[in-house]
């Protein structure tokens, strides 16, 4: 109920003590004894399989006409020298990665022998890493 008091509207106490909303209390619970749901592992499992292959750019490189790439120019996640780029087809894919960011798929091609870059009006400066992850998957 509101009333008048000249022009100021003032709320009657009252009112909001008789109306008030009250929350119901919270109850903690333990969530150790809440059974979590069964685990349904698939007759076939899928294993990914993931390499990466890595390459700090030593002098600058021009992109104006494209650029290959060797392979012996990359080592492993291990540090070891590369000879060859593994290549999951067709159930894998690959992503190229130019200081830690990821390149659109139609600007680069990979061999196992090769990353051939695209023609392109720019330039990879000496110190840039270049990352290739080639991802597969397998079935169990």
């Amino acid at each position: 109920m509101i009333k008048k008091l000249g022009s100021q509207n003032l709320i009657d106490n009252s009112y909001c003590a008789i109306n008030r909303f009250f929350w119901p209390p919270i109850k903690a619970i333990d969530i150790c004894s809440i059974q979590p749901p069964p685990v349904i592992i698939a007759e076939g499992a899928i294993i990914p399989i993931i390499n990466r292959y890595f390459y700090i750019v030593t002098e600058n490189i021009d992109l104006t006409n494209g650029v290959t790439l060797p392979t012996h120019l990359f080592s492993d996640d291990n540090g070891n020298p590369v000879t060859e780029f593994t290549l999951f087809n067709p159930n894998g894919y690959v992503n190229l990665y130019i200081n830690a960011v990821m390149q659109e798929g139609g600007t680069y091609q990979v061999t196992p022998n090769s990353l051939t870059l695209n023609p392109f009006n720019a330039t990879i400066f000496a110190g840039t890493p270049i990352i290739i992850e080639s991802l597969g998957f397998q079935q169990r």
